[in-house]
């Protein structure tokens, strides 16, 4: 396997996505984010937040 994906959880923080994917042996290729939707009681749609993902490559 070369590449994998990393999801960066609501409540976890970018840089211990990066120290993960590093400490496996992958380094950050590509960022991607995407908004996540929520819709209101009074029918507004509104970003409720980014979700970020990352490829990593393998190193060796």
């Amino acid at each position: 396997m070369n590449r994998k994906n990393y999801k960066v959880g609501k409540n976890q923080k970018i840089e211990d996505v990066l120290n993960q994917m590093k400490k496996e042996g992958y380094t950050p290729i590509r960022r991607m984010e995407k908004p996540v939707f929520i819709e209101r009681d009074n029918g507004e749609v509104v970003v409720d937040h980014q979700e970020i993902t990352f490829v990593g490559q393998r190193t060796d």
